[in-house]
């Protein structure tokens, strides 16, 4: 019988070379399968059919590395009593800060559609029990009211520079958003409120002069003023050419921006598992003629008819 030629594989070598590939194959596999397995989970945004409730609560103990909290919370009208229970957070902001004790304020997101059916969103420590960890005056009786609004300089939606001193004497109202927003409760609901004030402060003549609103943007890296400009038309309205005299929509560099939204208690990240998006919380707040803060609302309960009886009364042309 003659020998197979040096050089080539005999049939028994071939198999064993095809085996050793086979279990190198399904080595890897297991592998990638168990890696997969032990990735972090993460939590997309909140559907649109997602419900949201006014959350308040004591925190008891903090499980940073499982981004979650167990918290004694009030009872939450419409869904469930008082109790103490775990709840996801996914803020990353809020490992920094959030300590046992502390008092908290959130909405409690219910989403049968997301990976965690519930958790708190735009929390808020209200009483932080933690001496080192004092941020800015954010509490229930609002520390801001009554205090100046410090000057900020920032750029509207037409390019030109804006500042604080550019609103003295007139009644103003300051929220905060970005145009990415998909949450419709949310910087939707704020641009939808002031845009429809708009055309009923136009139209009167002792008000048109001496009440602004303004929008902030805490998304300077993708609100450029053209952006902003494009956005707040289109809440203005359709084929008509806006007029941002009463409403405008500003940006400015990160470290402005955040000056302003930390006195009024705003705190804003992106979001770790989506870039694209910002958690957020709400604030809406009544400048009077003086540059002084007359009303604060910490969430999204406010109306338009509202908000325009806290804009005369800043003016003096309603009871207080």
């Amino acid at each position: 019988m003659l020998a197979a030629p040096v050089g080539l594989n005999t049939p028994t070598k071939s198999f064993k070379i095809i085996n050793i590939m086979r279990t190198v194959f399904l080595f890897l596999t297991i592998i990638l399968f168990i890696s997969a397995c032990q990735k972090p989970k993460t939590q997309a945004n909140a559907s649109a059919d997602a419900k949201r409730y006014p959350f308040k609560g004591k925190v008891i103990s903090v499980d940073r590395d499982g981004h979650k909290a167990k918290i004694e919370h009030d009872a939450i009208p419409g869904y469930m009593e008082g109790m103490t229970m775990d709840f996801p957070i996914h803020a990353d902001f809020v490992w920094d800060v959030l300590k046992p004790g502390a008092d908290i304020r959130a909405e409690l997101v219910v989403d049968s559609a997301a990976s965690d059916p519930y958790f708190l969103d735009s929390l808020v420590i209200t009483s932080a029990n933690d001496p080192d960890k004092q941020g800015p005056p954010i509490d229930n009786n609002f520390a801001q009211i009554g205090q100046p609004v410090p000057d900020f300089k920032l750029t509207n939606q037409d390019g030109k520079p804006i500042s604080m001193k550019d609103y003295k004497g007139k009644a103003l109202a300051i929220t905060f958003i970005y145009a990415e927003c998909p949450l419709p409760d949310y910087c939707i609901k704020m641009s939808t409120n002031f845009s429809s004030l708009v055309p009923n402060l136009a139209a009167d003549q002792q008000l048109k002069d001496k009440v602004r609103l303004l929008s902030i943007s805490f998304d300077p890296v993708n609100d450029t003023p053209e952006k902003l400009k494009l956005y707040g038309g289109a809440y203005l309205g359709q084929g008509v050419k806006p007029d941002f005299t009463i409403w405008q929509l500003a940006v400015g560099k990160d470290t402005e921006v955040r000056k302003i939204a930390d006195f009024f208690g705003l705190r804003y990240e992106v979001d770790a598992s989506d870039k694209t998006q910002i958690n957020h919380s709400l604030r809406t707040a009544v400048i009077g003629p003086d540059g002084k803060v007359i009303k604060i609302y910490a969430g999204n309960e406010w109306t338009p008819v509202g908000l325009l009886k806290d804009l005369q009364a800043a003016l003096g042309a309603v009871p207080k």
